[in-house]
């Protein structure tokens, strides 16, 4: 059998609600809706650590962060405790290239760590820096390059291409998604075999960057079609916050702009689609549709991401494979450690699937098998270097449980000395020594939510629920003892 090709496109921070179809908000996502009708629709996937890097490395390994060491966003201030994606990590990506595939990638990549000398880009101009190039030996098997780290200047972004070195990046002045997609485009038609070999199979990545901030990097083409709506319709969901508040203001400035560029985005993926078609290989490739996280916008007053929130946690993920995967919605409870397992074992290489992998191939269930469901799903925000520290969560189909703990011991930051000496070696164990001692000083808030019954969180409802409280907390510490989470010190 004809191995299939894979295409992969992802946005940044595009909650789960904001597609047409769906009918939960008042968004503009035609190609979309058309696109949803075709393939499987899980409704409840989740992002399971809802920040750009972490995802990422998810993703990519498909691993918990503390065995990717991605626990945080790869910037400057994290650096020192050796968070990026790790060269000896057998990505789903080395697999495929292994296995004759030619790969692409194309916009943010966000998995390196920021060093000295700090690439002269916008993004680095502050006192935290975050743009990094990808050098060639940490690509994970992509020979098409065309990428930056991270970089939020929509109208005007910066890539590096395949060949070019860490000081040859270059600006487009075209909106991102825009020129992502023209790119994909041309991966995709290949004239000349310029981009690929047309006889292999071909795994592309299209990572957009919007409807990430600032949200007023949007052609006003996009935006338009919302203004002819009262404000007020866009916030009918209770639980953003009133006007005249700092919250409700910022959801009433923005929402706007955030739907008209997931319109946009929506736009680009038609027009990548439309490619497809053209090229007559619509039939023989899947085409995942996902985000790497939601965004609250202000909702719960919470500026964007990284909360336990449905608005942050709660994905988009469409996939479509003609004749293969059965076109319906499905409620599975289906998180980003699964991505990586179930492609390839939907293209045929579930035997290649390292033993490291902690996510589950669910395959079968995607091509209409029968197969045993999870019941809840792992959620997190990790502090570092106090690892002990920040969120844990669980997620099921009726609540969300989730643990605080915070220190009130001061995080230790390593000295520049230490710093140069240990970083090019800098791994967990060294992170796991310089936790400070917060058993004694930590504080700890439980909360429970009913998503049936309250959908949008309003009310924490963890008093009145002790029995719901003390099961799904047994189910949170399977999960943590599951993925050797320092939460759970001796």
């Amino acid at each position: 059998m004809k191995k299939p090709n894979l295409l992969l496109v992802f946005p940044d921070q595009m909650r789960g609600s904001a597609m047409g179809f769906l009918q939960e908000e008042p968004v503009l996502t035609p190609n979309l809706d058309r696109f949803a009708s075709q393939g499987l629709v899980l409704e409840q996937a989740c992002a399971t650590y809802p920040t750009c890097s972490p995802y990422r490395g998810i993703l990519m390994t498909g691993k918990y962060p503390f065995s990717n060491r991605v626990i945080a966003n790869c910037k400057s201030s994290s650096t020192v405790y050796g968070v990026e994606l790790q060269e000896h990590d057998r990505c789903w990506s080395d697999v495929l290239h292994d296995n004759g595939y030619s790969l692409g990638y194309i916009g943010k990549w966000h998995l390196d760590a920021p060093r000295e000398p700090y690439i002269d880009c916008a993004n680095n101009k502050g006192a935290q820096k975050w743009n990094e190039w990808c050098p060639p030996h940490r690509r994970h098997g992509f020979d098409f390059w065309y990428s930056y780290g991270t970089y939020d200047d929509h109208t005007r972004p910066m890539y590096w291409s395949t060949h070019a070195g860490r000081d040859e990046f270059h600006f487009v002045d075209q909106w991102e998604p825009e020129h992502d997609a023209d790119q994909a485009i041309a991966y995709i038609r290949n004239e000349g075999g310029v981009y690929r070999d047309h006889n292999r199979p071909f795994a592309l990545v299209v990572s957009m960057n919007p409807p990430h901030s600032p949200y007023d990097r949007v052609p006003s083409r996009y935006v338009e079609p919302y203004m002819t709506l009262n404000l007020e319709e866009f916030c009918a969901r209770p639980n953003v916050p009133p006007a005249g508040t700092k919250w409700g203001d910022y959801y009433r400035t923005w929402i706007r702009n955030y739907l008209a560029m997931i319109t946009g985005v929506d736009e680009q993926f038609g027009r990548i689609l439309n490619a497809l078609d053209d090229a007559e290989l619509a039939d023989n490739t899947i085409v995942l549709f996902t985000s790497d996280h939601g965004n609250c916008l202000g909702i719960h007053s919470k500026g964007s991401k990284n909360t336990y929130y449905e608005e942050a946690v709660r994905v988009p993920f469409i996939i479509r494979w003609p004749g293969q995967i059965p076109q319906r919605h499905d409620d599975l409870l289906f998180a980003a450690p699964d991505i990586y397992p179930t492609l390839l074992d939907l293209m045929g290489f579930g035997a290649d699937i390292p033993n490291a992998v902690e996510g589950t191939s669910y395959a079968r269930l995607f091509q209409g098998e029968s197969q045993a469901r999870p019941v809840s799903q792992l959620c997190m925000r990790v502090s570092a270097p106090d690892l002990g520290t920040g969120w844990r969560a669980v997620r099921t189909h009726t609540h969300t449980l989730v643990v605080i703990r915070e220190s009130s011991t001061e995080k230790r930051k390593p000295s520049p000395t230490r710093r140069a000496a240990t970083w090019p070696n800098m791994g967990f164990d060294w992170i796991k020594r310089a936790l400070p001692d917060t058993s004694p000083k930590a504080t700890e808030q439980v909360r429970l939510y009913d998503n049936k019954k309250d959908p949008y969180q309003l009310k924490e409802c963890a008093s009145g629920h002790p029995a719901v409280v003390a099961q799904l907390t047994e189910e949170l510490h399977r999960w943590l003892s599951q993925t050797k989470d320092p939460w759970l010190k001796p």
